[in-house]
């Protein structure tokens, strides 16, 4: 890992930036008030914004807002790009994650630690020869520490935890107004849950290898519950609880919510996540969505894995993501 000033060849840049907080309910405990479960929003906009609707930047499993900025190897990240395209960029920190508080007493209980040996597994290449794009050696221990030290547990209680996400999101959206979700990974049934609580707010929903297959139970996380999410959605017929759904045929119930909404589901060449998203995509579209798998090397990005946002090809894989991009959430505008 260099030890390099990181500013020494970073690019000027012409941008407005900021922060703000979306604040969570207050509790009471012991006769003394708290406030449970705020989120973190950082934003960025071009000197000219060039696309009508901001971006909602949502990052996966126990990490934070960070994984859209700079790539581990120091290169711009998502982020920066889609600002560079024209975008406000606006990137969350999930309460309990990064810089959004928490204390378990009000927040909820925290799950298993993250462990270097779960970093390795869920990003590293391992056996598959076509992961050619981490990017940093394997054998690099002090990057693999500069890596591993933006991870944290994730919430104990899946449901509880993506209730909290799409509350604060959704109370995002009443702020700013329409806007596009881009998940990744973990926070992937937070974009379905946002849409199905403010449809007429989500211009669209980009979905890196979202949380899954439906009905799974993700070891050290918790069980999808409700299909595509652990956290219930508004289905119809009404579902008066989960077992209802599970014991339904695909096309017998609907999402109204996500009826012809433009969702695109990223999947990379080497990830072993990328299995999960086309019986995600399948059982949006049962429920009369418009989801469609965008695999990469289908648009000749080749040797990602899970982590495809920030390896070294990262520009080539925002590349069609951003063809994507105005055509399908631009219409109304």
């Amino acid at each position: 890992m260099s030890d390099e000033k990181p500013w020494s060849h970073a690019p000027l840049r012409c941008v407005r930036r900021g922060h703000f907080w979306i604040p969570g309910e207050r509790v009471i405990q012991s006769g003394r008030s708290y406030q449970r479960a705020p989120m973190y929003v950082e934003w960025e906009a071009p000197e000219h914004v060039i696309h009508p609707y901001p971006i909602i930047l949502m990052h996966g499993g126990g990490f934070q807002g960070t994984e859209w900025f700079d790539t581990p190897d120091g290169r711009p990240g998502w982020a920066q790009r889609l600002v560079e395209a024209g975008y406000v960029a606006l990137v969350i920190d999930r309460p309990g994650h990064g810089r959004s508080p928490l204390h378990t007493e009000i927040t909820g209980a925290m799950g298993p630690p993250f462990s270097y040996e779960a970093a390795r597994q869920i990003y590293f290449p391992g056996s598959d020869p076509r992961h050619t794009q981490w990017p940093f050696d394997a054998d690099d221990e002090g990057a693999l520490d500069a890596f591993v030290a933006g991870y944290g547990p994730l919430p104990a209680d899946l449901c509880a935890s993506q209730t909290m996400d799409a509350d604060r999101i959704a109370a995002l959206l009443d702020r700013i107004g329409p806007a596009i979700l881009l998940t990744h990974s973990a926070s992937g049934p937070d974009g379905w849950l946002v849409a199905d609580r403010r449809p007429d707010l989500v211009q669209g929903i980009i979905a890196i290898e979202p949380m899954g297959p439906p009905f799974a139970t993700i070891p050290n996380i918790g069980p999808m519950t409700w299909g595509i999410a652990a956290a219930p959605l508004a289905f119809e017929p009404p579902m008066q609880d989960a077992t209802m759904l599970h014991a339904s045929e695909p096309g017998t119930y609907r999402l109204p919510s996500l009826a012809g909404k433009p969702i695109l589901i990223v999947t990379a060449e080497a990830s072993a996540f990328a299995a999960a998203s086309p019986p995600t995509a399948a059982f949006l579209n049962a429920a009369g969505a418009s989801a469609t798998v965008m695999h990469l090397p289908d648009h000749g990005v080749h040797g990602n894995g899970h982590g495809l946002i920030y390896e070294k090809n990262s520009d080539a894989a925002l590349a069609p993501v951003l063809a994507w991009l105005a055509p399908n959430t631009e219409v109304s505008a």
